[in-house]
């Protein structure tokens, strides 16, 4: 190797210095694969081990912990110009990493909606990682595995044969193909060319005051404006009130704007209210407006049986349809899904195809349609093998019975706030979550330091990990149940230390 003369950075000095000391020349054709792959196996039966270990055990842990100072200062080290051995840097995941994760495989995670995973989920990711396939396009197995579980949501959820879909990361981003698919739908392919300067739209939409932020950052996403998505005022049940929503469609249309489009959601992040799906299918039909369900964990209500797969009623009659799979069935993050009714729509929105992404007739370009003509993305993990292996292994009736156990425990919870001498629900419990704030009446705003507090010494004591939010002008304690591995006597935990802690704080 030739002598180091000029560098143009510090950091490119240290990389060939790196280079030259290991005896690598910037020429040469180095491997990535092991020297020793005996060596190699056994470090990976090993880590399997800990990973195994890490869910067996996870009752014996707090649910969360804060990363302590010396730990990130590791974290935080100086760019890795030389190589660090492999068993080393397992040990330092072990050790500094994974006790100071989230928490939501612990079954007392109770902030926020999140998924717990499962065992198969991590075998599903080992192996597609093994793949290590794209699945923008192309014809080979992984497309394949992704057609079949869309192809069973479809059916999961009543959308039609003649229906399309793809995999996505989340409900955030189903929901920006959702709603560039409605707005195409509505001005025509020329809109993806001229956009909104072009067609001379204004398009306007309507969602639940209780709808997700991500649909906002949709409608900003397509270039329509998060000022153009309606927030329509909820009943005392926090679901979407249908006579303001009609009241606003025709105020739009009489001041010359274009609705498009109507969002219900099934499940709301605050309290897991449900919208009147029926109705509001009802209503899109009647004004022509797109009809999309924001599911994200919600929908999945439609496996639970008996009271709760009543809430969907009327998610069969969408237009698209947004869930995820790493909520409340508990895929491995991320894997979420949009489900679109027409496919012709759906792949009018997307569909691009330079030269270099060709289709051919036989081959590895054969396999058409690709899933990047469904989507923005065409570089894609292969996240349909741990959805995939979750609904083979576990079934929809296994599934259907944990998320009913989910919306029992919830109950449970509001019936022990319900008996309180110290809370009272914020909110009604029809679903999985339950919310409930100090009791009595109060001044707006009184009450915030306490209930911040509380649950902050809720999570730092690593009994349980609730969440806050804000209920009317009252904020309150969020408990959202989604953890297959929950008990009754995990709420039970959870609600004695709220008292406990409250008890200490007065």
């Amino acid at each position: 190797m030739t002598d180091l003369l000029v560098c143009e950075s510090s950091g490119e000095c240290q990389l060939k210095e790196s280079l030259k000391s290991s005896g690598h020349s910037e020429s040469g054709a180095a491997t990535l694969d092991p020297g020793d792959w005996s060596s190699f196996r056994m470090l990976a039966h090993a880590t399997l081990d800990d990973c195994i270990d890490y869910i067996a055990s996870v009752r014996e842990r707090p649910v969360w912990q804060p990363v302590p100072g010396e730990v990130l200062a590791t974290l935080r080290g100086p760019v890795p110009y030389r190589p660090t051995a492999l068993p080393a840097l397992v040990e330092e995941i072990r050790d500094k990493i994974m006790p100071f994760a989230t928490g939501n495989v612990h079954p007392r995670f109770f902030g926020w909606v999140h998924g717990a995973g499962t065992v198969a989920g991590i075998l599903a990711e080992l192996m597609a990682a093994t793949m290590n396939s794209n699945c923008g396009g192309r014809d080979h197995a992984a497309i394949y595995v992704e057609r079949q579980v869309i192809e069973w949501c479809r059916e999961i959820f009543g959308f039609p044969a003649g229906g399309s879909g793809v995999l996505t990361v989340g409900t955030s981003m189903a929901a920006v193909i959702a709603v560039a698919t409605a707005r195409v739908s509505r001005l025509g392919a020329a809109v993806r060319a001229d956009g909104h300067t072009g067609t001379g739209s204004r398009l306007v939409g309507y969602s639940s005051a209780e709808g997700h932020v991500s649909l906002r950052k949709a409608f900003e996403l397509v270039g329509i404006g998060n000022a153009q998505l309606r927030a329509i005022p909820t009943l005392p049940d926090h679901s979407m009130c249908l006579e303001r929503l009609a009241a606003a469609i025709r105020a739009d249309r009489a001041a010359g704007l274009e609705p498009f489009l109507i969002i219900g959601t099934a499940g709301t992040v605050n309290t897991g209210a449900f919208d009147r799906l029926d109705a509001i299918a009802d209503l899109a039909q009647h004004e022509c407006l797109w009809f999309h369900v924001d599911g994200a964990f919600g929908a999945w209500a439609k496996i639970a049986g008996h009271p709760w797969q009543d809430l969907v009623r009327g998610i069969e009659r969408a237009d698209s349809l947004a869930f995820d799979f790493h909520k409340w069935i508990s895929v491995p993050y991320d894997a979420g899904c949009v489900l679109i009714r027409d496919a012709h729509r759906h792949r009018a929105a997307f569909a691009e195809r330079p030269d270099y992404l060709a289709t051919g007739a036989r081959g590895l370009a054969a396999g058409d349609p690709w899933p990047c003509d469904y989507g923005i993305d065409l570089s894609r993990g292969f996240r349909a093998l741990k959805a995939w292996i979750t609904l083979r292994h576990y079934g929809l009736a296994q599934l259907g019975r944990v998320i009913a156990k989910n919306c029992r425990s919830a109950v449970y919870l509001g019936k022990l706030v319900e008996e309180s001498e110290q809370f009272e629900l914020a909110a009604p419990v029809s679903l999985n979550i339950c919310c409930f704030c100090l009791k009595g009446a109060r001044t707006i705003g009184s009450d915030d330091a306490v209930i911040t507090q509380l649950a902050e010494e809720i999570q730092l004591s690593g009994i349980a990990a609730p969440s806050t939010t804000r209920i009317g002008a009252r904020l309150c304690v969020r408990v959202a149940i989604l953890n297959h591995r929950t008990t009754d006597n995990d709420v039970e935990m959870l609600f004695k230390s709220a008292c406990e802690i409250l008890r200490d704080l007065n």
